[in-house]
């Protein structure tokens, strides 16, 4: 045995704590993501999504479209998704997802960024430690068009872990 303990290691901190964010600031997310036909298909089968609007390119186009359009609850998971980084990677539970609007299709090929700005935080009153965060949060594609628009709400612990 080598000896290596790996209780003896601090883990690392990630994630912000209540008193990062600030009414109005914004926060770019990274890259962004480019979603697949792939990435499609597996969401629906997973979700159990028949409609042939995902999943027959003919079907699509008959309506208008270039190609299947990605599944908007989709394009919605990972907009969140690229978001947990800056938002909510230090935990704290998820309390919802309110004013969900969807601007666009996105087709496979097309690539989601996201971008949110602190609405709203306040220290919990049930909760001693913790604080709420409101975030407005926007999708758009690799042409700078808002495609998707949400508010979503975090308790998020404070840094000195009390009220």
């Amino acid at each position: 045995m080598s000896g290596f303990d790996p209780a003896s290691f601090e883990p690392a901190r990630k994630g912000r704590q209540f008193e990062d964010f600030e009414v109005g600031r914004v926060i770019e997310h990274h890259w962004g993501r480019t979603l697949t036909q792939a990435d499609n298909v597996a969401f629906c089968t997973a979700t159990c999504s028949w409609s042939p609007m995902y999943l027959n390119a003919e079907f699509a186009r008959a309506h208008g479209h270039p190609d299947v359009v990605l599944h908007p609850m989709l394009v919605l998971c990972t907009c969140v998704g690229l978001s947990v980084e800056d938002l909510s990677e230090a935990g704290g539970p998820f309390l919802g997802v309110d004013g969900c609007r969807f601007l666009r299709s996105l087709h496979p090929g097309d690539t989601v960024t996201a971008r949110s700005t602190v609405m709203d935080k306040r220290e919990s009153r049930s909760r001693p430690g913790t604080g709420i965060v409101t975030w407005a949060t926007e999708g758009r594609d690799q042409r700078g068009e808002k495609v998707l628009e949400y508010r979503r709400t975090n308790l998020v612990a404070r840094r000195s872990g009390r009220g």
